[in-house]
Parts: C-alpha cells; structure tokens; sequence
C-alpha cells in the first residue's frame, strides 16, 4: 500500500478521500489554489502546496515530487477523466488512481464507446454515427432520427453541454449553445445526437475491477430526479427494478467494463424506460468515482470482507487505493447483496424558484448534520465552512447529505429530516426544494423519471405564508439592529434614540423596513415594506410582556400593507448576538429561526427546512445604477453571478423583445440574457470575457413608444 497520496481536487471529495487516507494511515497531500488557501480540504490534510490552478498538470506533478506522492487521486471534476493526465502521472513515475489512459480515452469518447459496448453485446440507443459531424450533418441526422432528440458532447459528461431540442427549428441554435458549453466545459466541442426517449428513467451500475481480470458490479443507483440533465437525488437500490433485471443490466456493465480494458471504480449509466425495464440501453461509461458513490457504500453489503462488519463497510475509496496499489479484489459477485436502502441529495449554490441558476456568496452561518456517518443513520460529505467564498468558477455542488434505513420508506423520512436541520446561510441553496421534492407524493411511491422536476414548477417555491413570516423576522432583525444600546450597569435605552420614536402620551411610531428579495421567484423585484413598532400595554393580551421588553424579551405589532397588523413576541438566546437565534411566536405558533446579516445589511433567515434572504431597498442606489431606463423596467441584471462569454449587440441598436443580446457563463452553464421588450439598446456595461457579480446591471433597453397611425383628414360636411 501507498505511504503517500496526493489528492488532485477540492471542495467535498477532496475531503471524503482524505477521511480515508486517514484511516488507513496513509499520508494526505492536497493542492490548493490561493483563493482556498484556508479551505476545509487544505486543513484536513496532513501537507499542502499552492498550485496556480486546479488543472495545471505540471504544476501538480511538481507538488508530488515536492512532497513524496507515490499516487495521485483525482477525485472526479477537473482532470479526474483526462487521459492525458494519467499519462503524464505514469511518466513521472507516480500511480494514477483510476482507469488505464486508454480506457479513459476509449469511454471519454461516447461516440466510439457506444461502438464499442455494442461489439461486446451491450444496447445503445440509437443515434448518430461517425465522429466530428459538421451542423448541418448533426441537424440531418436528427432529422432522421426524428423530434424529439438530445445533443450530448462527445468529450464530457455531467449533464454539462446536452440540450433536449423538441423543435426542428430550434436545432441550429441548440447546436451552437450546445457546442459552446462542450469547449467551455472539455475543451472539445464534438457532438453527437441520440433518440430522446420519453419520461426515461436514469439508472447507473456501480463497477469494479482489479488488474488480474476480475470484475464485479455492485448494484445499481437511481439517479433519475434530475434538473438539466444533473442529478439532484440518487438512490440505492432503485424502486424499479427486479432482481433479474438487475443482474442482467449488472453483467451488461461487466462487459462494457471489459471492453475498455477497465481497472479501479467505474459506473455504466443505463437509459431504462419505465414501462418495459428490459429495454434497457447504454449511456455512457463514467470512469472515475461518482459523485453518488455513497449510496452504494451504505447499502451495499460484502459477504466476506476483511474486517467487514455490515454494510456500511464498503469502502470505494479504499477499493480504489487497494486496485492501484496491484491488489486483487478480496470478494467476487456472489458475495454482493443490498443491505437496506440509501438516499443521497446534492445541496448546490443554485435558486430552483429562478430556473435553478447558480448562486454565490459567503458562508456567514454552517449548521449540518454530523459527518460520515451518525447513529441516526446519516452522512454528510460537506465541502463547506462558515466563512466559505461561493463563486462562479467551479461546480455549484457543495455538499451531499446521503440517509441510510432498513427501507426506502424510513431511508427518505431520515433524509427529509437532515436536510430540513441543514442550515446554510449566505448562500441560496437548494436544501429547502430537496426536502419538498423528497415529500413529494410521485418521489415517495418510486414513480420517477428525468421530466418530474421539470412537471413540478411548483416545488420551487417555499410555501407562501412561510415565505409571509419570513419578511416579518426579516424586518425584526432590522428593527433589533436599530435599537440603541442599552447601558450595561443600569440597563437604561435612550428613548430619543429608539427607531419608534419617543411621544408623550401617544402610541409608539411604526418605523418602515423596505425589503427586497434576494432569492426566490421576486428576487431583485419590487420592495415589501413591513412596519413595525413596539407593541403597547393595551394592545397586549399579557402585560407581563410588555415589562420584559429591556431584557431578551421583545413584543412588536407588525402590519404588512393596509392589512391589520399582528402581535408578534420574540425572545433572543441570551448567549446569542443580534440575528444568530430567536424565537418567534406569531399568531399563536412558536418557531425557532436561525438568522445572519451579511455586511451589506442582508439579512438571511432559516427556519421549517427553509432559508430566504432580503436586503434594504436603497432607491437612490437603484437608480444611479440602472439610470431612468429602470423605470420603464428596461434594465437587464445578472440573474447569477458568472462571466459574460458572448455580447451579440451594441449600443444604440434596435432590438425585439426576446431578442437574444448576450450569454453569462456560471459554474459551466450558460443563461441567455434576452431584450424585455421592443427598444433600444440605450446603455451596456457587459463586454466579453467580463465577470459579474449577481444583480449587476449588464444592460438597459429603453422601450420605444409605439407608432401612431398618420391621422386621416376629416371629411367637411356640406
């Protein structure tokens, strides 16, 4: 075995392979970019080396020679599938912990793996054939494939670059995005196109194989809840599936392993329809670990494994060193069975109630569940810590949250209860939406496929009335800042200092909060304003809460709009600053709400699983910014922050609502910024190559008045 291993990766894998390297009492080595010079993979090592960037192969070479790596994991991402890599490493003497070059070669290109599974007796779907195909030639063969279709980058994987198109007019513009996103994400922009099949079902069989021509497959996962062809929840074992399919799907994967020459960890996906599961026809080979690789390590079980003791004792990582290092595999396939059922739920920096665009931002508050593996029956690979920089460079995923229980039933229930104590605030996540999508009626009875997300628009959105008392705690927290400093020996507040204002005699003033959403469907939208001010002692029904207002005890009447305003009781932790932890009773019900306020006086708010975030609206920012076009609701934003990779006008030019005028790139997705209205383009900040931050204004299109028809002459009577 390796006494030293360098780990070419970041964020949560980097840690996950550290926590086994540890175990096994192997020395850890982590490359680092300066930006993550205090992230939580470089702490968790035992060395680090600053490297210019996470895919500078000499650079990362240099650190192995620097530090005594005998091998390097990849981790996935980055170069994990980058063949030219594991050559380099085998020239420098060191082991690459993954596949051999030319199987990463062979299955990094779908076009000439599909040929090859297909030799070996294994089903593709049917698609076009033959490699660099021109537009036109890829438009021809959809054609002859038939509507609906999906491009798929040759070189990539991920989900990233593929594009269903429904509508033969749609395809050469698909092709030219779809082409763009496979050079920004591959670095090639070779593309095939497939048969789409309908309401499909994504299922992947786990594999492994050593170097004396051993191969075994471990089940397979559901990965079938998905959002742009990336998953969101994966599973193990899949609800559909019939011990007989699964064995023959497993030995389907086998081969396709076998025909690639496959050593290390490695996935076949499978495209399955749901109606006829035997129909079954290979996707493509992922060679590399998987970002779902721990719901087989939890519900898989090994009859035999040194030091096993149940089915948490698998090990990928482990399986992974032991292959590289020229051990054989210590169990064959009889040996396999599932143990219970797993669930995993990737939390990314992305806003599903804004089409799932990515996010960004700083960890300004971290409560997750406990890590590799409590008693409850949860785990958490996190790649996260409270004062974590989100940006645009790199995968939106942040974390991973994976249940295990005896069944699916009890497996889902425990992960709906992670997530919902999963708290993230400084960056809109999607832990909120995981949660309502586990709960969801279809999710629970195994009635899956790739569109559900897309059929339920409705699952983006936090409930509404939650949302309602959101803004209500927002404004607190605003009104808690406002309030002066009460004096530490007498515990006396200036009363002229108050935000409410001091009268004689009369009812405390309402002080107005202008808030705007930050996340959501509104984010960036109108301002809601919420008044607030102390609440008498006629106004409430216990006095004796009025007398605890000097201490944590607070009691305020809050008025949304014209509507008539509501006793709201607060109580903050004594042992808490401003904003960490409070207790809200608001018509009768007692909610605890976890709450951060970010430097520029956002305040960010978790409570029930959910989290939201609302900032001060400043009207005269607002309009130095975007200048009087804004009024007429012509200035353009960054929806996400990103780089601007195409601008396809200028100022000055006349545009038509829905008019494409420029494409931002975040995290390796690509949003189209589209012309609101007919106008003119009156003012662009966005150049290419530009990064941006969210809500930065890229552009303004002054509405153009409408055309009045030449008034007739009036005819005179006689």
């Amino acid at each position: 075995m390796f006494e030293t291993v360098l780990v070419a990766n970041r964020g949560e894998i980097a840690r996950r392979v550290i926590r086994t390297l540890r175990r096994l009492g192997i020395r850890s080595v982590v490359v680092h970019t300066r930006p993550d010079a205090d992230a939580p993979h470089v702490r968790d090592a035992d060395t680090a080396v600053e490297i210019g960037g996470y895919l500078d192969i000499q650079a990362i070479l240099d650190a192995a020679a620097r530090t005594g790596a005998e091998a390097v994991h990849p981790g996935y991402g980055f170069l994990a599938e980058n063949a030219g890599f594991a050559r380099a490493c085998a020239a420098a003497g060191l082991v690459f912990i993954g596949p051999p070059a030319e199987a990463i070669e062979l299955m990094g290109d779908k076009i000439h793996a599909k040929a090859a599974v297909s030799e070996a007796g294994v089903p593709v779907v049917p698609g076009s054939e033959g490699d660099r195909l021109t537009d036109d030639q890829l438009a021809a063969a959809a054609r002859d494939i038939g509507m609906p279709v999906l491009l798929k980058p040759s070189a990539g994987g991920g989900g990233k670059g593929m594009r269903l198109v429904r509508d033969e007019s749609a395809l050469a513009e698909e092709i030219a995005a779809a082409r763009r996103e496979a050079r920004a994400s591959f670095g090639n922009d070779t593309l095939l196109v497939e048969r789409w099949i309908d309401r499909p079902r994504h299922i992947e069989i786990q594999v492994l194989a050593d170097a004396h021509g051993r191969i075994v497959h471990l089940g397979e996962r559901e990965c079938s809840l998905q959002r742009r062809h990336q998953k969101l929840i994966e599973e193990a074992p899949s609800a559909l599936l019939d011990p007989e399919t699964r064995a023959a799907m497993g030995q389907a994967a086998v081969r396709a392993a076998a025909a690639c020459g496959y050593t290390g960890a490695g996935t076949v996906e499978f495209i399955v329809p749901t109606a006829d599961p035997s129909s079954y026809s290979f996707m493509e080979m992922n060679t590399r670990l998987q970002v779902e690789h721990p719901v087989t390590e939890l519900a898989a079980s090994i009859d035999g494994l040194p030091g096993a003791s149940g089915p948490t004792s698998l090990d990928l990582v482990e399986q992974q060193l032991r292959v590289a290092a020229g051990e054989p595999l210590a169990f064959t396939q009889s040996d396999f069975s599932f143990s219970g059922h797993a669930v995993e739920a990737r939390i990314c920096a992305e806003d599903p109630a804004r089409d799932f665009l990515p996010t960004g931002g700083t960890v300004l508050l971290l409560d997750e569940p406990s890590g590799p593996l409590d008693r409850t029956g949860v785990r958490v690979d996190s790649g996260l810590a409270a004062g974590t920089e989100v940006g645009s460079s790199y995968d939106p995923m942040l974390a991973k949250v994976i249940a295990r229980g005896p069944d699916r039933e009890s497996a889902l229930r425990l992960l709906r209860g992670a997530l919902a104590g999963t708290r993230i605030l400084g960056v809109t996540t999607n832990a909120g939406y995981l949660r309502r999508l586990l709960h969801h009626p279809e999710v629970r009875s195994g009635d899956l496929d790739t569109g559900l997300v897309e059929r339920h628009p409705e699952l983006t959105v936090p409930p509404a009335a939650d949302t309602r008392d959101a803004l209500s705690v927002a404004a607190l927290v605003r009104q808690l800042t406002l309030a002066p400093a009460a004096d530490p020996r007498t515990g006396w507040q200036d009363p002229f200092a108050r935000p409410s204002g001091w009268r004689l005699g009369a009812e405390p003033a309402w002080t107005r909060h202008r808030l705007v959403p930050r996340s959501g469907p509104d984010a960036g939208g109108e301002p809601v304003e919420i008044r607030i001010r102390p609440a008498s002692a006629t106004t409430l029904t216990d006095a004796a809460d009025n007398a605890t207002d000097q201490g944590s005890v607070h009691t305020f009447e809050v008025r949304h709009g014209e509507n008539p305003p509501v006793v709201v009781r607060l109580c903050q932790d004594a042992d808490n600053a401003v904003g960490r932890r409070l207790l809200i009773t608001l018509d009768g019900l007692t909610t605890a709400w976890t709450t951060a306020t970010a430097p520029d006086g956002t305040v960010w708010l978790s409570a029930r699983g959910e989290t939201w975030s609302f900032a001060p609206h400043d009207p005269l920012a607002e309009l130095a910014l975007a200048g009087p076009a804004a009024a007429h609701g012509g200035a353009l934003n960054a929806p996400m922050p990103g780089t601007v990779t195409l601008v396809k006008v200028a100022e000055g030019d006349r545009v038509t609502q829905g008019q494409p005028l420029l494409v931002l790139e975040a995290m390796k997705m690509e949003h189209v910024i589209a012309a609101p209205h007919d106008g003119l383009v009156e003012r662009l900040k966005a150049r290419p190559g530009a990064t941006v931050a969210m809500d930065e204004l890229l552009a303004v299109v002054a509405a153009e008045p409408p055309a009045h028809p030449a008034t007739e002459p009036v005819e005179e009577q006689p």
